[in-house]
């Protein structure tokens, strides 16, 4: 999980993955949609012609949750879905 940012302020991890055309990105964008909506996990994700940023948060709403393995193994399912 390298490619993956933690930060402890607040707590999450972020990445930015960069394509060569907007198809790629539209396309991965797609495929994220369909992870997210059969885990029910939604990221923050913003994107561009040919990048997208994703910030996973702990699903905890409390102050200072901890990352749980639940957001390290989406962050993983979702670079499954680049290969």
């Amino acid at each position: 999980m390298t490619q993956w940012d933690q930060r402890k302020r607040p707590i999450r991890l972020e990445r930015r993955i960069e394509f060569d055309t907007y198809e790629a990105t539209r396309k991965f964008l797609d495929d994220l949609g369909e992870l997210s909506e059969s885990k029910k996990i939604y990221p923050d994700i913003s994107f561009g012609k040919d990048y997208v940023n994703i910030t996973l948060r702990p699903e905890s709403e409390e102050k200072d949750a901890p990352l749980t393995d639940l957001e390290y193994k989406f962050a993983a399912q979702i670079d499954g879905i680049l290969d």
